[in-house]
């Protein structure tokens, strides 16, 4: 059976990957300010390779004001569970363009790695959730709804209204989120916690206007020497929040060399780590505050001027079991209790997002964990968050990883990986035991294929069949920054999309039993 998936994979692979190099190829950025036309080629382009792969009733679904997302199906029958699989096709902003090595929008292979925006994140979720169905064929056992969104890049302005909406269309037992990352090149996770977000735009003002420094400088400070003193204090000495009241845990996940993270986040050499206890629980359980952007006159423009006014936008990333609201009220808090040299400090709140932590225990992930021990031809893996026990225990989560850690998401050059072999019939895969990969959990025997983009498993979550939350599927909030966004082709290629085929009696009826914890 496997083997049989294996081949299919690999034989419909150039037509995978000429999807995907489609899709990169419309740039749908879905920030305010381009052209929303693009953002509904997008759709109609998805919807077209969506009806080719086999779905019916494939069709754009509007909301006032918003980018459309794409929706289609395939059913089994009414007595089968049913799968929804989610994706997005719209982008991030390609930045400075200067910062690419070639066209965004024109994606290109380089020494393994084909580069794009948007060839991670995340229309190689799409090109995988694809290749899957048509590797599965017609024995589908369950019925299966691919969902995939306008509007994610951009925080998911409408999807509470998408929800509402379309409530009964988007009704599903079990919801895999092709939107991630692997935990490395060749080593498979399944998401197990994700932080949450809140941020700001702090203002701080000196004067009323400009005036020449050689006059007044010494005597008033300029905002940009008060902005700076505003943002040290967010962190202490050693770079640990500063923030009082956020909420942190020392709870890692597998163990991450410095050497390895260094070489992920592409760290100068002289750099020096900041906060402390595991590597893991820094990027994972603890909370995090950057400073995404500055508002100042640029360096090639200054004049002997003091500026008046300065702007920064603030990030915190929360860890699991904080609250928004409250994390959000600490920071306006903190930063407008900085006054130096009494200047006006102003905030302004921005956008939030819940952090997650989940118990992954049932048949779906069970099954899904089975499916990354065959596809990737590993005992075990990694898993990104909270509480880890990679593969052959509970974990919890529910999205799988599509990007590998270097796959630069959502920055200049965005790449996708190349796997360590080329597909095709490898080594026999275990038995999945009841459930699905992201392709579906079924209710009998579920094969679920696509070698997918560095990481192409989401998580299996179990949802509450009304789909009535505004993120049901637990979808990481998304952040802006241009990147380089590449995927390593050695993981493209791998045997991972697929689970595998699954025996189970009765795990369809457990699936459809539970609940989001």
């Amino acid at each position: 059976m496997h083997d049989d998936l294996r081949a299919r994979v690999a034989a419909d692979f150039p037509r995978t990957r000429a999807e995907l190099e489609r899709l990169v190829r419309i740039p749908s950025v879905s920030a305010a300010g381009f052209d929303a036309g693009e953002v509904r080629r997008s759709a109609l382009a998805t919807a077209e390779l969506m009806r080719g792969a086999g779905l019916g009733d494939v069709r754009l679904l509007e909301v006032e004001g918003a980018h459309p997302a794409v929706l289609g199906e395939r059913r089994a029958g009414d007595d089968r569970p049913t799968v929804l699989l989610y994706a997005h096709h719209d982008v991030q902003p390609p930045g400075d363009l200067a910062q690419w090595t070639s066209d965004p929008f024109q994606p290109v292979e380089r020494d393994g790695r084909l580069f794009g925006r948007g060839v991670s994140d995340d229309k190689a979720g799409i090109a995988v959730h694809l290749a899957a169905l048509r590797a599965l064929g017609d024995g589908l056992p369950v019925n299966v709804k691919m969902f995939v969104e306008g509007e994610e890049e951009i925080g998911s302005l409408h999807l509470a209204d998408f929800l509402r909406r379309y409530a009964a269309d988007l009704a599903a037992d079990v919801i895999v989120i092709a939107d991630s990352a692997n935990w490395r090149v060749g080593e498979p996770a399944l998401t197990t916690t994700l932080r949450g977000l809140v941020d700001c735009e702090v203002e701080v003002r000196t004067l009323r206007e400009g005036v020449h420094s050689g006059l007044f400088g010494g005597a008033f400070p300029d905002a940009l020497m008060a902005l700076s003193r505003v943002l040290a204090s967010l962190h202490d000495d050693a770079g640990r929040p500063a923030v009082a009241g956020l909420v942190s845990s020392r709870t890692g996940g597998p163990d991450l060399a410095e050497a390895e993270l260094r070489e992920q986040a592409g760290a100068e050499a002289g750099t020096e780590l900041i906060g402390e206890g595991p590597l893991t629980s820094r990027t994972w359980s603890q909370p995090a505050i950057s400073i995404l952007a500055i508002d100042a006159p640029p360096v090639a423009g200054a004049i002997n001027q003091l500026a008046p006014v300065a702007r920064a936008k603030v990030s915190v990333r929360l860890a699991p079991g904080d609250e928004p609201a409250r994390a959000m009220a600490a920071l306006v808090a903190h930063l407008e209790a900085q006054r130096p040299w009494g200047a006006a400090v102003s905030v302004t709140p921005g956008s939030s997002a819940e952090p997650a932590a989940l118990d992954a225990a049932g048949p779906a992930y069970d099954a899904f964990r089975a499916g990354f021990a065959a596809a990737w031809g590993r005992a075990r893996g990694g898993h990104r968050g909270r509480r880890v026990d990679p593969l052959r225990g509970r974990v919890p989560g529910r999205r799988a990883r599509r990007g590998d850690p270097a796959h630069r998401r959502r920055r200049p050059d965005e790449p996708l990986s190349r796997p360590r072999r080329e597909p095709g019939p490898r080594r026999p895969a275990a038995r999945l035991p009841r459930g699905s990969d992201r392709a579906a959990p079924a209710r009998r025997r579920l094969t679920a294929t696509a070698r997918g983009a560095s990481s192409v498993l989401d998580v299996l979550q179990p949802v509450p069949t009304t789909c009535s939350d505004p993120k049901p599927v637990g979808a990481s909030a998304s952040w802006p920054g241009a990147g380089v966004e590449s995927v390593d082709r050695a993981a493209f290629y791998a045997p991972q999309v697929v689970a595998a085929s699954a025996s189970w009696a009765g795990a369809a009826d457990s699936t459809r039993n539970a609940r989001v914890p």
